[in-house]
């Protein structure tokens, strides 16, 4: 975490560069809670409607820099202990239901491992000679980033994911939890009292700011464990009934998508889908797991392969449905039936290794295909370089919009990542698109109104759309060497109205200042 993400002793951000995209919508979030106002919550980089992002982490975070906290420690601390817990509950589950401390060793081993056929993807880059060893401790690249680099091999399996997703750890562990406290209560159905199934479900039902698909799979698995935990039937229902009424108000909150999402939409990112395509896809991404899991679950107890079914159900939900408008967003669903197999193959690594000298053999043969590309994938994190940012107070501008606007004022950008806007706790009009269009906003009807504010020369227009959108502040700067933004005629700007702070060609405008008087 520390790797990805720190502040430099001048007080500048530091972001590697695997994590500088994804941040660019987290520091925003953080530092709407931090350095501005934002509640009720709305996105950040996406001013107006309510926010349908999963946020309590990050306002975790903002209060944590608020009252002092440096925004790397608030950050990196909440993220270890996410992580933390991640790989303890790995760890309990391996030890409590297969009753085994290798086997929860192993689990953990494999989750921080992934066992995928991306490393053949690598030495397709660096052959095999004398040298590899060096090539690999100085590799910069993962061996496979499907499907953005091409290959098959998915970006979701190595520990990026969790570099750039905070969160995400601490919502797996906590699903890992439930799955462990209602596993023990159907082995000793007395130990479940109405008390603990009212927590639980307090819990549960709080889960959805922070994570909503981990919520869905939470209660998913609720409804399985009815089926199979016949002794503890009704504490779970009435656990699943009141984290659904708690759940309720948050969805609503949140609100449907306002982009259209075609939700059955088979197999996932598989090119041409066949069913050889989808078999040979799933192999290359799952590796030998793919044959070690189903193994061990045949020799598993019968209360042991119980577990299975939630996580099965959460590979099938994966390949059939589409959630958010951007399909691999539904990585998430399968990061979590990784680490459900890999207790099962964990399980048979632990047994065949106990039976005699050809299972170690065997063993040690298998393992190290297990982990070579979670080994390789880790060098690229440990060797990334860094991007700096300058932050407040050394970035004049943000310093500028902290002291002199109000905290929940909302700016119309000229520039998406890393606006001095965002940096301040401000909301802005519209960030890098991709970010608000997956969580379901309407990027494309806001492009078109900053285009029509930025290219218009009729100023009573550009201050209707500002009054009419509640922006309360614009700002203007050279946009003609970024492709991505609308071109912003300056002199245009700078003869029509009078800026409140100006650097270079960036300048800030008040819109109640300037559009007085003009509005049709």
């Amino acid at each position: 975490m520390w790797k990805t993400f720190r502040l430099t002793p001048e007080r500048n951000i530091q972001i590697a560069t695997k994590a500088w995209s994804d941040f660019a919508a987290t520091i925003p979030l953080i530092r709407s809670f931090s350095y501005g106002t934002n509640f009720p919550p709305e996105y950040p980089i996406f001013a107006g409607p309510p926010i349908r992002y999963h946020f309590i982490f990050f306002m975790i975070v903002g209060f944590l820099e608020k009252i002092g906290i440096p925004l790397d420690w608030a950050l990196n601390s909440m993220s270890m202990l996410g992580f933390f817990l991640l790989l303890v509950a790995i760890y309990l589950v391996g030890r409590i239901i297969f009753k085994s401390k290798v086997v929860g060793i192993l689990s953990v081993i494999l989750f921080l491992f992934n066992g995928s056929f991306g490393f053949l993807e690598f030495f397709k880059k660096h052959p095999l000679t004398l040298n590899i060893f060096n090539e690999i401790y100085n590799n910069t690249s993962f061996s496979s980033f499907g499907p953005y680099d091409g290959n098959i091999v998915s970006a979701f399996w190595n520990l990026n994911i969790y570099t750039n997703q905070r969160h995400l750890a601490l919502a797996y562990s906590l699903f890992l939890f439930l799955l462990l406290k209602v596993y023990k209560y159907s082995v000793k159905p007395k130990i479940f009292s109405w008390p603990k199934s009212l927590i639980l479900g307090i819990i549960l039902g709080l889960t959805p700011y922070l994570h909503f698909s981990v919520f869905v799979m939470s209660g998913l698995s609720l409804m399985f464990f009815l089926i199979i935990f016949p002794k503890i039937r009704l504490k779970n229902f009435t656990t699943g009934l009141i984290a659904l009424v708690l759940a309720i108000p948050q969805y609503l909150y949140m609100g449907q998508s306002e982009v259209t999402v075609k939700i059955f939409n088979p197999g996932y990112l598989v090119e041409n889908l066949t069913f050889l395509n989808f078999i040979n896809y799933w192999f290359l991404n799952l590796g030998i797991t793919a044959i070690l899991a189903p193994f061990g679950f045949i020799i598993a107890k019968k209360t042991e392969r119980k577990i299975i079914l939630p996580f099965l159900s959460f590979f099938v939900i994966g390949n059939l449905f589409q959630f958010t408008p951007d399909m691999p967003t539904n990585h998430k669903f399968f990061n979590l039936f990784l680490i459900g197999i890999n207790f099962f193959a964990a399980f048979f690594l632990y047994r065949i290794f106990s039976k005699n000298t050809f299972g170690k053999i065997l063993v040690i043969i298998i393992f190290p295909l297990l982990i070579l590309t979670g080994v390789i994938d880790l060098f690229p994190i440990i060797n990334d370089r860094y991007i700096t940012l300058q932050d407040i107070p050394n970035n004049k501008t943000a310093k500028f919009i902290t002291e002199n606007t109000p905290k929940d004022s909302v700016f119309l950008n000229s520039s998406y990542l890393y606006n001095p806007a965002s940096l301040a706790g401000r909301k802005i009009f519209m960030g890098w698109p991709y970010f608000s269009w997956s969580a379901g906003y309407d990027t494309d009807k806001r492009g078109k109104i900053m285009e029509i504010i930025y290219a218009s020369n009729d100023k009573n227009m550009i201050c209707e759309l500002l009054y009419k959108n509640s922006i309360d502040y614009f700002t203007t700067e050279n946009t003609s060497n970024n492709n991505d933004f609308p071109d912003i005629d300056l002199s245009f700007f700078e003869s029509n109205f009078d800026s409140i702070y100006s650097q270079g060609d960036f300048s800030i405008y008040s819109s109640q200042d300037n559009c007085q008087g003009y509005m049709r």
